[in-house]
């Protein structure tokens, strides 16, 4: 049963621990360093139940927002998160908190815009959203 500390625990998590992104339901956390929305594809690929859990995270596009809907995140804290993002969460009920909004998530370099904020941008169908997710990081991989 997941209950209103774990937001709170999730934020502190993400804050003390340095990581990229937590994901906690109960006993549950999962954390992770890493960047981009690599977590969140391998917490779906997984298989595991994360339905109901609280999210706390460093930067949430829209990407990353199509992925925690798609895990059944019930309520997620961003630091930064991108306005069409925020839209997205809103319209399937998610809690969200943040520190700061964005008009658009930034690429890395800062010389443009996000290849998976891009990506998502005109999709509105979360698992449509996962297959352009995922053929963009194909393309960015090379293979």
């Amino acid at each position: 049963m997941q209950n209103s500390s774990d937001i709170a625990k999730a934020k502190e998590t993400l804050a003390e621990g340095g990581f990229t992104c937590v994901l906690i339901k109960g006993d549950t956390v999962f954390s992770s360093y890493e960047r981009g929305v690599k977590p969140l594809l391998n917490l779906l690929d997984s298989g595991e139940n994360y339905k109901g859990s609280c999210a706390a995270d460093k930067v949430v596009g829209k990407a990353a927002a199509f992925l925690y809907v798609l895990l059944g995140v019930k309520e997620l804290y961003a630091s930064v998160i991108s306005a069409p993002a925020l839209e997205l969460l809103k319209s399937y009920e998610i809690d969200v908190s943040f520190d700061r909004m964005v008009e658009m998530i930034r690429n890395r370099t800062n010389t443009g815009y996000c290849p998976m904020e891009q990506a998502t941008l005109n999709r509105s169908v979360p698992k449509e959203a996962l297959r352009a997710i995922k053929e963009t990081l194909r393309k960015m991989n090379g293979t």
